[in-house]
């Protein structure tokens, strides 16, 4: 557990999965507030197109090529998806398991120029369990793994291999109510507010414009610290 964000009581960090090409748009909206999100990738997907359909809106899914991935995500952090996108806890084979995180992660460092040592779990919380977790913690480089189950609130958490968000994107009411009590708060120990999402989603509800305002409103903050996940959970520099 970190003892402060450098130097200060407070941070705030995102985090967003799929390596899709919405995330060029979201980047420049964080770009435009100083602020900082982890972007999950899975290593396979890279160069493919596609579409998804989520609450009866067709909405592009489409991944960028592997010769764009630095440039894109210049100044945020590369992290680990796995290679495909399975359900983690219904891989028996331990060493296809190993593949699926560790090769993901080995991939997408040589990509990025620096060692990948986060990740977010596919599937979300329901598809992972504590075998998953040792053999994450006993067999890879990976330091912190990210859930999808909302904590709705801002302490920070001993186990980084079952980090828990403050809540998604979509949860927009409470997550814009959080954001007043986070601005309005002066703690005597770390708080993170952690917000985590997939860029499809601004897509379905055409809610770009509110996620803009949502990220002039945290940003900006003299007591606040704006970092990757790697530097609020790990106290690690800016790649």
């Amino acid at each position: 557990m970190l003892k402060d964000f450098n130097g200060k009581m407070k941070a705030v960090t995102f985090s967003y999965d799929d390596v899709i090409t919405q995330d060029k748009r979201m980047i420049s909206i964080f770009n435009k507030y100083s602020l900082k999100c982890t972007f999950n990738l899975n290593s396979s997907f890279l160069g493919k197109a596609g579409s998804l359909v989520r609450e009866d809106v067709t909405v592009a899914w489409c991944h960028p090529r592997e010769c764009e991935i630095r440039k894109i995500y210049e100044g945020h952090e590369i992290a680990a998806h796995t290679r495909t996108h399975p359900n983690l806890s219904q891989i028996q084979d331990d060493e296809a398991l190993v593949d699926e995180i560790e090769g993901d992660r080995l991939v997408l460092s040589e990509i990025a120029g620096y060692e990948v040592v986060g990740m977010a779990y596919p599937g979300g919380t329901g598809c992972v369990n504590q075998h998953v977790v040792d053999i994450i913690r006993a067999r890879t480089g990976i330091k912190y793994a990210r859930t999808t189950t909302s904590t709705w609130n801002f302490d920070q958490q001993e186990d980084l291999l079952w980090f828990n968000p403050t809540l998604q994107h979509v949860s927009w009411d409470r997550m814009e109510s959080l954001a007043d009590e986070f601005i309005d708060l002066k703690p005597d120990s770390p708080k993170l507010f952690y917000i985590w999402g997939h860029g499809f989603e601004f897509d379905i509800d055409d809610s770009w414009d509110r996620f803009e305002r949502f990220c002039q409103k945290i940003a900006g903050r003299s007591d606040i610290f704006y970092g990757t996940n790697r530097e609020v959970l790990l106290g690690m520099p800016p790649v």
